[in-house]
């Protein structure tokens, strides 16, 4: 057994399974992944690391097999997955997902080929685990799957507080020990027991205030979407094989990008944080429908137009358009009164916070400074917007 200090849990126990993947390469690559990307340029202390992170889901998970009585081989599963549960991810993280995604048609859950080739699955093997149900769990299919992603998973209940903690905020506070002590399944299905509502609250309203103050922070939504745009690029410019890039490191992305004649100056911007700025920064309510609910090839297609009535290059205008507001979350299950609900059905807490979501919602146009207001006229005409 090994003991490993970690910055929120205190000491978290290796053992069986787990401590022989620990030194598998698809793992410690995750030490040079950073968890929160490009939010580092905002909150500096941000500098933890996906391998930190998937030690806290594991801990998480065991403590959780513990109370629902889950061991042997299949507690074994749930914790390997736990632990194995973000090495689909590439580069920057989430942040270069959306890349990944186009080019290989694989969600960072999905991974099924990462896991049944090579050490990871020769490990898993060699414990009598197959490593495919252990794929299944991290994508979170089946009953014991909803503990590694589910609306109740312990990957929730691990960042949110670890990325607090690093961010230095406030806002990431939740109970732990009380959520994982509630979990219940009741018909297959995962849920908190009776007296658990507000439990379930503190969960949505950690995640509403990381999200306003952490996650969707402009300056990190900047970064991420010239990011995005500078790995479009690079694929599209170099012989870089796009499963080559998904297993790239952070350092080893950026060096890449600096190589790039067509990605250099981005490349040099993000390592300088000399970012674009906000030309617009567009409201739901204000942002016409046919821009919301573009396709990337849609967006692409009006950030080139809004170039050109702008007279600039292409890669001088980006154009960041989240999805519409959604909180999955929401329909975490809860025992109220004996049965089983959604907690948007007992929680007025909740239709706030899904209200605020909306308000919250924000549409960019990015651009180097000097060129902010040909790009805002430009965008205003172009899209539709009200002068």
């Amino acid at each position: 057994m090994r003991a490993i200090k970690d910055s929120v849990h205190d000491y978290i126990e290796v053992e069986g399974v787990a401590a022989d993947l620990l030194d598998t390469e698809a793992f410690q690559r995750l030490r040079h992944v950073k968890q929160l990307s490009t939010v580092r340029l905002v909150y500096p202390s941000a500098n933890h690391t996906r391998f930190e992170h998937s030690l806290g889901v594991y801990h998480l998970a065991r403590r959780a097999c513990r109370h629902l009585d889950i061991d042997g081989s299949r507690a074994e599963a749930v914790e390997a997955a736990a632990l194995l549960h973000d090495v689909g991810h590439g580069p920057y993280g989430h942040q270069t997902e959306g890349v990944i995604e186009r080019r290989l048609g694989r969600h960072h859950d999905d991974v099924h080929d990462i896991i049944a080739t090579g050490e990871v699955g020769r490990v898993l093997e060699s414990h009598g685990l197959d490593t495919d149900a252990v794929a299944d769990r991290i994508d979170g299919q089946g009953r014991l799957g909803q503990l590694v992603s589910g609306e109740l998973d312990v990957d929730r209940m691990d960042y949110l507080v670890r990325d607090a903690h690093h961010s230095g905020v406030p806002y990431g506070t939740i109970d732990q020990g009380r959520l994982l002590r509630a979990l219940r399944y009741v018909d297959g299905d995962l849920v908190l027991a009776e007296g658990n509502v507000q439990s379930a609250e503190s969960l949505l309203v950690a995640r509403a205030l990381m999200n306003a103050t952490v996650y969707r922070h402009h300056v990190s939504r900047i970064a991420g979407t010239m990011l995005e745009r500078a790995c479009e690029r690079l694929l599209d410019e170099t012989s870089l094989h796009a499963e080559d890039f998904a297993r790239m490191t952070d350092d080893e992305l950026l060096a890449a990008l600096r190589d790039c004649p067509a990605t250099a100056d981005a490349a040099a911007r993000l390592g300088t944080r000399d970012l674009y700025k906000r030309a617009c920064w567009l409201e739901l309510d204000e942002t016409p429908d046919h821009v919301v609910d573009a396709t990337h090839a849609e967006l692409r297609d009006l950030e080139r137009d809004v170039a050109a009535a702008a007279d600039l290059h292409p890669a001088l205008v980006h154009l960041d358009v989240p999805g519409r507001p959604s909180m999955p979350e929401s329909s975490t299950r809860v025992v109220v009164d004996g049965d089983v609900r959604r907690l948007h059905e007992e929680s007025p807490l909740v239709q706030g916070l899904q209200a605020a979501q909306d308000v919250q919602w924000r549409a960019g146009v990015y651009a180097p400074e000097p060129h902010l207001d040909a790009v805002a006229d430009a965008a205003t005409a172009t899209l539709g917007l009200d002068a």
